[in-house]
């Protein structure tokens, strides 16, 4: 126990022990909802570090733990070889270098496994929505009032603001109709739609295939004259 309070305050455990008491007392605040792990996200340029895909607050947490660790084992073993004087000293600074070397390694490694397993994919926009098929699930649609149903490329379902640019009086658009949404407002935030028969809509395209070997694609089969 002794040994272990020792190198905690020496040098280089004692610097790590600072920042590890700083991140300590960072995501106490995340967990009572005081402060966000992707406060720092937007102030670094992550990708240049090579940490990019993983919140900064977590690659530097995961990289003081790593150093707070290394360098408190090298410290230990530094006060058991009873080396002292310069030597000491510079044996310390070379035990703060290690530390940090092994800390970055590590933490660039589980940056790479981090973003192997959960690729960095954009966030869903409700521009992803343009060119889909609605369907109205108000009364009616006009230039200043409606709202339809759009499922999203994964399935899900939202309700959406949508206007038909057109006269109110024509009814076009009922609850149940289907409606393509082909452009969206940004200052309104709503869809502008149009009309759509899904009776028009071809499908997707079929295979083609391929004929015999030797024959036409056009050719007919002719019945055999007799005699």
């Amino acid at each position: 126990m002794q040994d272990f309070l020792s190198a905690a305050t020496a040098f280089p455990t004692v610097l790590f022990g600072a920042a590890l008491g700083v991140v300590v007392f960072f995501w106490f605040l995340v967990l009572a909802g005081a402060a966000d792990h992707h406060s720092f996200d937007g102030d670094l340029d992550t990708g240049m570090a090579g940490i990019g895909g993983v919140p900064v607050t977590v690659s530097v947490s995961v990289m003081v733990v790593v150093g707070w660790f290394t360098s408190l084992a090298g410290t230990v073993l530094l006060h058991r070889s009873g080396v002292t004087g310069i030597t000491r000293a510079g044996l310390a600074c070379a035990v703060f270098a290690g530390a940090l070397l092994i800390a970055w390694a590590v933490m660039r490694v589980l940056v790479r496994l981090v973003r192997r397993r959960f690729p960095d994919e954009p966030p869903p926009s409700r521009q992803d929505f343009l060119g889909r098929v609605c369907t109205i699930r108000t009364g009616s649609v006009s230039s200043d009032f409606g709202q339809a149903e759009v499922a999203a490329a994964d399935g899900s379902t939202a309700i959406v603001q949508v206007r038909l640019l057109g006269p109110a009086d024509d009814a076009v658009l009922t609850s149940g109709s289907a409606a393509l949404l082909y452009a969206y407002d940004d200052e309104g935030e709503f869809f502008w739609v149009s009309p759509y028969d899904k009776a028009l809509d071809p499908g997707p395209p079929k295979p083609r295939t391929n004929p015999r070997p030797g024959t036409r694609p056009d050719a007919r089969r002719t019945p055999r004259r007799s005699g």
